[in-house]
């Protein structure tokens, strides 16, 4: 949409009365007739008051100005006040008045003879204007002297003749703003304004200096004029030299004016090459001697040259040269090229030097610019050879623009590095240009070696996908699909990842595009190329979409299929071939979207773009089934119907009419994914109905306009079929809003209606579809009682959709009615129940638009004592917003007065008050009631004023009343439980219990009870245990209290923070006609109540929420016009930081719960700045914290550790807040120090604070965690960004590291662990050198490694680990092979007396970290000579570290994890005969050592360090031959030898060796089943001894082993288990069956051992069922059949862990063609109804997964059972449920047992619910469970299972029964339901007026069972029809 450009406000020239009769006076004097007659319509302009009359005026008096002759109208005095006046008039208007046009117009209209008159007379005023101007005019005079210069050539003459006293203009306005700037510290908004206006001036001033270079070289030429301007020149470069170096001007100003320096300086000197040479010494601070540059000059940048300038003045200044002077098109001087050649070496020094986000943009904006000037001049042909040298790839100069690009390519704002992108690419021009390749870049050795280098990086690098496109532009896509084939697979595979998918995408887009091109031009305009260019790209697309995981393939679809279909539109024919053609799996692979969720995804986009036309029916039925479609829209998949309803409703035309396919597909959907449970799936429903629905509205529109041109029968029956289909889909809608619906089903109808109410309005007229009349009242009483719902967003969108239905069914005009609902919301506003306020906020809200709320009101508040009498309101207005006022006015006077009663009551008894009256409820219903309220057109002011000032006060009262709970040290137990009503006393003495110890004094003292008090909480306990048992006791818990006092801490500064917000501020300087309500004071005081909320209370509730509201406050500070208000955030900041400064142990301020709600108040005051302001307060509050963080040099004292606390917490704080973005970045490197110092303090407080710190900055600067991967690259850094991001950081963390590394020393036989040493590693270790760094090691990480190394002598085991982890970083990969083998040869050859096993083993863990981190690089070098690296020599004579000789046998094990590193993959750095006589030593080692040797294991001593690592070390090694890569190892007797080495491990006492040999052994098996079901071989490479394994199921105690023993017997064959072998023993299935169900009921405890012997079991009884089919069962076997049976139920339970219901659910679904649907019934029909049941319970359990699993049997239910229409494959559980019911009915026919079928159906729709007939123990129970969460499972939705079953019974009802129901079973049915019955009766009678909100629990619970109960009798009665007809035949 076009935004509508806003048109200039057209004002009269304001004059005061004797400048008007001056003026007038003037045009009055006699002359000639043509000049009388001009002055007198100019009079006629003065005296008009309508500001388009004086246009017309002025455009006359320039037509007549036009008409003058010289010899008719000589020039006169009345000729010269007519010009005058004209320029009087152009100097006083507003720049963007069109007036003003229009006077410049008359006054350039003049003929020639009158021009240079014309422009004396301006002049004249301009002049008098520019001397006479106050500073409150500067901005006025900068635009009247722009819009001079605008076009108005009258205008230019006037400058260039003023060109003295404009520039001194200038110079004076500047001055101004400098100097005024430095005293408005604090005023942000004022700032803001000076910042505008500088900026203006400083634009305005270089204006000027363009266009009147001539004037100025003239006058600076000739000798009378020179001093004056060439002073004034002076000044401005003074000036712009002040604005430069001053950090308090906002960026845009200053490199405006570092723009203007280099201007004036070119100005005065011309295009030469001295101004070169004067630019090149700003630039670098030195003044060329012999220079031709003016001394005068020179003198006035002398600020410029000052070597502590700051370090961005030389950033502006370089912007200035490359944006002044001249670049393009000529050849530059010697001196311009060494300038060209400076500007990027200052810049790239300026890379460690700034810090600031906004400026590192700057810098890289600024390179970009220079990249650009450097292409422009290479362009040229007379460019010197020296300049193309410089620019070449390769030169040092373009190496350091690539380190920078390298740098910054990774920075968080998108803005720094879109520029490094864009250097980049000009980099690539600037090196074609000046290479010798320049016409084949292909064979540019350069440009090959950038490619291959970019292509070896990692993925994750966001850098690689821009720079790669670049490349593509300049090489085109073929080259780089030769080097990588893959790169269009891996790219999609990449697009899973959110954080690269926009990233990738351009990349594939650059890539596909330019692929078609090259085709194109090579196979002319014919489809030959398609082919290739399908498989290439669309081939592996569908590939993704069909096997990848859904959430990996959504960014598929949002950013490159789209744009694949804008490329090449044909590609879709072919895509929907591929995909019809593909097998379609039954299930699809876990979590995919299978052939046809990949073609509902490809025709959604293909439609959403255009490329697929749905003209009428052609779409429906011919290129996409209808069966198809009806089962995309219900399938398993959420993405797969989100696509098909997309599919749907999307369309490229907004207009396009919907179809009877389209509406019949809808109707499909809605019904079954209403209640989805994923907040994305509901949201996308939403937005896709949304656009079908605006389709309809649009295109019944353009149906309505046909119908209104000419008569159509086709569009009437269309618009009937709108109206039937709306119609159906608010019914459907309103029908599911029942009691006990779920949140996500009403949350979906309740937006779904909305958006019917917004786009077709629910009215009851003639116009429209009048949706209105389908609206009846029971459908507006389902929407009420969704305001009781617990959900907030259900009452908020249910509140909304209530006041767009027809009054006439909400029936709220009815004064009975609204009366009872206005009861309820006050009763509810002093509920006890937090949720219940929030319902009577939105009940209020909804009634405060009606007419009778007053006289409703006034009927409540007389049954009240007191009484409260109705404002006396403005009765004359009755608009809407009058109503709303009047009645907001009341009910918060009303709810007013309540509260303060409520206080009153809560100050003589706090604990009555929590019990009875909680005050929250009431201050939250008058924020929600005042946030209805629009506040500026307010009306009854004088009331408003009263009504805020009393609410105000209220708020303190109430916070004295409940913050000496929140304030206490320990809030949370303040009050101990207790029966009797307390007294004010007793709450006192409580209090003043606590106070005492309210202190710091936990740094000093410890706190000790007194016994006193101890006894007297023993008293109270015992009193509260006896209980008074009279009337008036009350039962109060602790949390009752504290959740009164908290929430009403938390509502009065909601209350508050709302009233400053919102509320019009009242100024003591306006005149009567004041609109304010709210003054400064009362603003003031609000502030400083939260000052002492914020920095006092200890509740995090409390603080928590007083900071949201304080927040409020601030945010309105800021934006207030008073220059008091706004500068009171500094203020306080200055205040609050000085009292952290002073604070000590006797300090208010809580120095525990991380200095609780003080950083809250600082966050508050700093948010309030504007983000693009210098942040002044920002630097100042981070300077005074950082200092205070640090230790102190006298150690740590009370006087200093407080502080420090106190510092280190909030700086935790303000470095999480996102609100500070990139500007807290600059003190990243402060707050790093200060948390690694803080671990040296002896206090534990400042070590606690400096980790909570510490673990802040770590995710800070290098991300939040994006994997479960904890060393993913993905949260890691190259050294040279994050040592360029953070300078300061280098030398300490070196300093640091040395001198931890120089306290770790294992010789002497001491641990000495330095506090920062775990720290430094951690960091260090988060580091990573990137490839594109060269050879050296990058910004001298050098001097780090030996230091890392030492560390790794440390006797801390945990210090030798992170040393090794860090090291990997500083090492380059070229560098990974000689790094090892230094390492190795500092072992030992021999074993001798000296040995340091520390030392060996943190050499080995360095070693293996170095060597893991190189097999996993992608980077590592692919070819060369290996000999080069080859460690084996250094390897083999220190194997003995790995054999018995070497007695410590950590040091053993972490050798042999070295040798399994290098003999188990490849390629490593030894050459292959080496290689393998490694593998031979290690085998032989292997063989003869304690895990395979004949004396076993057993001769280690386990007690003995490090002896589970050895063995499973040397597990490692036998899991790789003869499981994991038996292939490396050439081994005599391979099969033999595996299983052998299989059994050692299977046979080990130490659990830890047998459990990671069957993990393994399960994975391989796992992974052979997948090669398998793909194709491939699918085999063990050995054959596995089973009888070990099913002897080891039987006898394994350990019961993680069992489990994983178990877990392998089912992955294999069951073939290949049975008959099961127990050593010699063969056991039958049924035994084994036997066994495993007891293990099963024995192994609860362990839910990976219970599912893996049900999973295992389970086999067993469907093979026992599937092989006794046509034989007899024995009597054991259906015992244990049963036993089975009761486990599969007893595991379906809602209590049971999810693991446990997911393996019930895959049970059950296997179960399905052999026990479920079986035509014998080999469990019996109880036990069979029993599983069903049971798989319905798990189809409606909350747990998605569950669900999702559960409804996988739809896939196995066998094909004759399918009914016609039924869908077929996976389906959503919705269906599944309504399927499973339909399949059981079929069942009961089938098995001849529909009798048995419908007791049990009925019983199942009778359901267990019981209502409880104690009504007395209710409300107790919420009493003491304040927070009872009642129901778990919020999916589920009893009415609609009941419904179900109902729908499904009555067709049951009319198959013939045969034998028919027994009575007897049919009366215990009916004595159910009658009992049932009247149960409902009597507990519908005992509800109170209004249930469904005062009790909606128990109101829905009742409406459940009275619809089970009616539903249930109604089936009887027609069942005994049924019997009794069958009798009478």
């Amino acid at each position: 949409m076009v935004a509508k450009k806003k048109a200039p406000k057209v004002e009269t020239v304001a004059l005061d009365d004797v400048k008007l009769k001056s003026l007038r006076d003037a045009l009055s004097v006699p002359g000639d007739i043509g000049s009388t007659q001009l002055a007198q319509v100019l009079k006629d302009s003065l005296s008009s008051s309508d500001p388009v009359e004086q246009i017309q005026f002025v455009s006359k008096a320039g037509s007549m100005l036009e008409q003058l002759r010289k010899d008719e109208s000589p020039f006169g005095p009345l000729l010269q006040a007519c010009l005058n006046t004209l320029a009087f008039i152009y100097t006083k208007l507003p720049a963007k008045n069109p007036l003003k046009r229009a006077v410049a117009s008359a006054l350039s209209s003049g003929p020639d003879w009158l021009q240079e008159e014309t422009v004396g007379c301006l002049s004249e005023c301009l002049s008098s204007s520019l001397s006479s101007g106050s500073t409150d005019h500067y901005s006025h005079l900068t635009d009247c002297i722009t819009s001079c210069l605008d076009g108005f050539p009258i205008g230019e003459k006037c400058i260039h003749r003023l060109i003295t006293e404009v520039l001194q203009f200038f110079q004076r306005a500047l001055s101004y703003y400098v100097e005024k700037n430095s005293g408005l510290a604090g005023r942000h908004v004022a700032q803001a304004q000076l910042m505008q206006s500088c900026l203006a001036v400083v634009k305005t001033s270089m204006l000027v200096v363009q266009r009147s270079q001539q004037p100025i070289s003239a006058a600076l030429l000739s000798a009378s004029s020179q001093c004056e301007l060439q002073q004034t020149l002076s000044g401005l470069l003074n000036c712009y030299t002040c604005i430069l170096t001053d950090e308090e001007f906002v960026q845009s100003v200053q490199s405006t004016a570092g723009m203007a320096v280099v201007l004036l300086t070119r100005s005065v000197m011309g295009n030469g090459d001295d101004v070169s040479v004067l630019v090149a010494g700003l630039l670098q601070c030195t003044v060329e001697t012999g220079s031709t540059t003016p001394e005068w000059l020179i003198q006035s940048c002398a600020g410029l040259f000052e070597s502590g300038r700051p370090a961005t003045v030389a950033l502006y200044l370089s912007h200035g040269a490359l944006a002044m002077l001249s670049w393009k098109g000529r050849t530059l001087g010697p001196q311009a090229e060494k300038l060209l050649l400076l500007i990027p070496e200052v810049l790239l020094s300026l890379d460690i030097r700034v810090k600031e986000s906004s400026t590192v943009m700057v810098v890289a904006r600024v390179l970009t610019l220079w990249s650009g000037a450097a292409v422009d001049c290479v362009q040229v042909d007379t460019c010197s050879p020296l300049l193309r040298l410089s620019l070449v790839g390769d030169s040092p100069l373009t190496t350091r623009l690539h380190h920078h690009i390298y740098t910054y390519w990774e920075h968080p704002l998108d803005g720094v590095r879109h520029q490094t992108r864009s250097l980049f690419q000009n980099l690539l021009v600037l090196h074609q240009h000046c290479s010798d390749y320049k016409s084949d870049p292909i064979s540019d050795p350069y440009i090959t070696q950038l490619t291959r280098n970019l292509l070896a990086l990692e993925w994750h690098m966001k850098g690689k996908y821009g720079t790669l496109a670049c490349l593509v532009e300049h090489l085109e896509a073929e080259y780089l699909l030769k080097l990588d084939a893959g790169l269009p697979s891996r790219l999609l595979v990449l697009m899973g990842d959110q954080t690269v998918a926009p990233y990738a995408s351009d990349l594939l887009e650059k890539l596909f595009v330019s692929h078609k091109a090259q085709l194109c031009a090579r196979f002319g305009d014919g489809h030959t190329w398609l082919d290739g260019w399908h498989e290439t790209w669309v081939s592996p697309l569908l590939q993704i979409l069909c096997t990848a995981r859904l959430d990996q393939t959504t960014y598929i679809l949002d950013y490159f299929l789209p744009k694949l279909l804008r490329c090449n539109p044909s590609s879709l024919s072919h895509m929907v071939q591929a995909l019809q053609e593909m097998p379609s799996c039954k299930e699809g692979l876990a979590g995919s979207r299978g052939a046809l969720g990949a073609l509902m995804t490809c025709l959604r986009a293909a439609r959403a773009q255009g490329v697929l036309k749905s003209i009428e029916e052609e779409l429906w039925g011919g290129l996409v089934p209808l069966p198809l479609m009806q089962q995309a829209l219900v399938h398993k998949h959420d993405q797969v119907r989100m696509d098909a309803l997309g599919l749907v409703c999307e369309s490229h035309r907004s207009t396009e009419t919907l179809s009877r396919q389209e509406m019949d597909l809808i109707r499909h959907f809605l019904p079954f994914n209403l209640n989805t449970q994923s907040p994305g799936v509901r949201q996308q429903t939403v937005s896709l109905l949304k656009k079908l629905l605006c389709r309809m509205k649009d295109s019944a529109q353009l149906l309505h306009k046909r119908m209104y041109q000419h008569r159509s029968d086709n569009d009437h029956q269309v618009l009937n079929m709108y109206q039937e289909f709306l119609r159906w889909f608010c019914e459907t809608l309103f029908q599911v809003l029942h009691p006990g619906a779920s949140f996500s089903r009403c949350l979906m109808a309740l937006h779904l209606l909305g958006l019917i109410a917004e786009h077709f309005t629910f009215n009851t007229g003639s116009v429209g579809f009048t949706l209105g009349e389908s609206v009846s009242v029971s459908h507006a009483q389902a929407v009420l009682c969704c305001l009781a719902s617990n959900f907030l967003e259900v009452k908020q969108l249910a509140c909304n959709l209530l006041q767009k239905l027809p009054p006439t069914a909400v029936q709220l005009q009815e004064p009975e009615r609204l009366q009872h609902l206005l009861q309820v919301a006050l009763d509810l506003s002093t509920s006890t129940k937090p949720f219940d306020s929030v319902t009577a906020a939105h009940l209020f809200n909804l009634l405060l638009h009606q007419q009778g709320l007053q006289d409703a009101l006034h009927s409540c508040t007389q049954k009240q004592e007191a009484l409260l009498q109705p404002p006396a309101l403005i009765q004359s207005e009755t608009s809407e917003a009058s109503i709303l006022e009047q009645n907001t006015l009341a009910v918060v006077r009303w709810l007013m007065v309540c509260l303060k009663e409520e206080i009153v009551k809560a100050e003589s008894s706090l604990l009555r008050a929590a019990a009875s009256c909680p005050l929250y409820g009431r201050a939250h219903c008058i924020t929600a009631v005042l946030q209805q309220l629009n506040t500026g057109s307010l009306v009854l002011l004088s009331q408003w004023r009263v009504v805020v000032s009393e609410l105000i006060a209220l708020c303190y009262m109430l916070s004295d009343v409940v913050s000496p709970v929140v304030q206490s040290s320990s809030p949370e137990g303040l009050i101990p439980m207790d029966t009797e009503s307390e007294t004010s006393a007793g709450l006192q003495r409580i209090l003043q219990e606590i106070q005492p110890h309210d202190t710091n004094d936990f740094f000093t003292s410890a706190r000790e009870l007194d016994s006193n008090e101890s006894k007297q909480k023993e008293d109270k306990q015992k009193a509260s245990n006896n209980g008074s048992g009279g009337e008036e006791a009350l039962r109060v818990t602790a949390q009752m209290v504290l959740v009164c006092c908290w929430r009403s801490m938390k509502e009065v500064s909601m209350l508050l923070g709302h009233v400053c917000q919102s509320m019009p501020l009242s100024s003591p300087h306006t005149h009567t006609d004041d609109r304010g309500v709210i003054t400064e004071e009362q603003v003031e005081a609000v502030g400083k109540y939260f000052r002492e909320q914020l920095l006092q209370s200890r509740h995090r509730g409390a603080f928590e929420l007083a900071y949201v509201g304080f927040v409020r406050l601030t945010e309105m500070l800021c934006r207030s016009g008073s220059a008091t208000l706004q500068q009171l955030p500094a203020h306080w900041l200055k205040e609050v930081l000085e009292e952290v400064k002073c604070s000590d142990p006797s300090s208010k301020l809580c120095a525990t719960r991380r200095s609780a709600g003080i950083p809250f108040y600082i966050q508050a005051l700093l948010s309030s700045e504007p983000k693009s302001s210098s942040c002044r307060l920002l630097k100042m509050t981070m300077r005074s914290l950082t200092t205070l963080a640090m230790p102190s040099d006298d150690g740590a004292t009370d006087s200093s550790t407080v502080p420090q606390v106190h510092a280190l917490n909030i700086l935790r704080a303000l470095y999480r807040d996102t609100r500070l973005g990139e500007n807290i970045v600059p003190f990243v490197s402060e707050g790093m120090q200060a948390a690694i110092l803080g671990f040296t303090s002896p206090v534990w407080a400042v070590r606690n604070s400096s980790t909570l710190l510490f673990s802040t900055l770590i995710t800070r600067i290098f991300g939040v965690k994006k994997g479960k991967d904890e060393h993913s690259k993905k949260n890691r850094m190259t050294g040279r960004e994050f040592f360029t991001r953070f300078p300061t950081l280098y030398p300490f963390l070196l300093s640091q590291l040395q001198e931890a590394a120089a306290s770790v020393n294992s010789d002497s036989g001491q641990v000495k662990l330095h506090p920062s040493l775990f720290l430094l590693l951690l960091v260090l270790g988060r580091l990573y050198p990137s490839p594109m760094d060269g050879s050296s090691s990058p910004l001298g990480l050098a001097p780090f490694m030996p230091l890392i190394i030492r560390c790794s002598r440390s006797a801390v085991y945990r210090t030798r680990e992170m040393a090794a982890r860090a090291l990997v970083p500083f090492v380059l990969v070229t560098q990974v092979p000689s790094t090892i083998q230094t390492l190795l040869e500092e072992l030992p050859q021999e074993p001798g007396p000296g040995i340091q096993q520390n030392h060996i083993h943190g050499t080995l863990l360095q070693v293996l970290s170095l060597l893991r981190s190189y097999l996993t690089d992608t980077h590592r070098p692919q070819s060369g000579s290996e000999d080069d690296c080859d460690i084996s020599h250094a390897l083999f004579p220190r194997l003995w570290l790995a054999t018995r000789r070497n007695p410590c046998l950590v040091t053993r094990g972490a050798f042999l994890d070295l040798l399994g590193c290098l003999c188990g993959y490849l390629p490593v750095p030894v050459s292959d005969s080496q290689l393998n006589k490694l593998r031979k030593e290690t085998l032989h080692i292997l063989m003869v050592s304690e895990l395979v040797a004949t004396e076993g294991p057993r001769e280690i001593n386990v007690s003995v360090p490090g002896t589970t690592q050895y063995l499973q070390s040397l597990a490692h090694i036998a899991i790789s031959i003869c499981v994991e890569s038996p292939q490396l190892w050439e081994c005599p007797d391979s099969d033999g030898l595996q299983r052998d080495l299989l059994m050692c491990m299977l046979q080990c006492q130490h659990y830890e060796v047998r459990l990671f040999a069957l993990d393994q052994l399960l994975k391989r098996l796992q992974r052979t089943q997948e090669e398998s079901q793909h194709g491939g071989q699918g085999l063990m490479l050995f054959n596995l001894g089973v009888s070990s394994l099913t002897h080891l199921a039987l006898h394994e105690t350990y019961p993680g082993c069992q489990a994983k023993v178990l877990q392998v017997l089912a992955a294999l064959p069951l073939s290949s288990l049975l008959p099961w072998r127990d050593g010699t023993m063969s056991l039958s299935c049924q035994e084994v069956l036997e066994h495993l169900v007891t293990l099963t009921e024995t192994s609860k405890h362990s839910v990976e051992l219970y599912c893996a012997a049900l999973s295992l079991t389970s086999q067993l009884v469907v093979h026992l069922a599937e092989s006794t089919l046509q034989q007899e069962l024995s009597e054991d076997a259906v015992a244990c059949l049963s036993q089975w049976g009761a486990l599969v139920v007893q595991g379906c339970g809602e209590e049971q862990p999810v693991e446990v219901k997911l393996m019930s659910a895959e049970v059950l679904v296997k179960a399905v063609p052999t026990l479920l649907t079986a035509p014998a019934l080999p469990l019996g029909i109880t036990h069979t109804v029993a599983l069903w049941r049971s798989l319905f319970i798990l189809l409606q359990d909350e747990d998605q997964d569950v669900r999702d699993r559960a409804a996988d049997f739809t896939c196995y239910i066998p094909a004759h059972l399918h009914n016609k229409g039924v869908t077929l494959g996976a389906v959503s559980p919705p269906v599944a449920l309504e399927m499973g019911v339909g399949v059981l009915c079929q069942l009961f026919q089938m098995w001849d047992q529909v009798s048995a079928g419908i007791v049990n159906l009925i019983e199942w729709l009778l359901g267990d619910e019981q209502l409880e007939t104690s009504s007395e123990e209710s409300p107790e129970l919420d009493e003491e469970f304040l927070f009872e969460k009642g129901d778990l499972n919020l999916w589920a939705e009893p009415m609609v299972w009941a419904r179900m079953l109902h729908g499904h019974l009555s067709a049951l009802l009319s198959v013939p029964l045969s034998p028919g129901v027994s009575p007897a079973e049919l009366d215990r049915l009916a004595a159910i339901a009658n009992h049932n019955a009247l149960a409902v009766q009597q507990a519908m009678k005992a509800l109170p007026t209004l249930p469904q909100f005062s009790a909606t629990i128990e109101y829905a619970k009742i409406v459940l069972l009275q619809e089970r109960t009616s539903l249930a009798q109604n089936l009887q009665k027609t069942l005994r029809q049924v019997d009794t007809s069958q009798i009478n035949l």
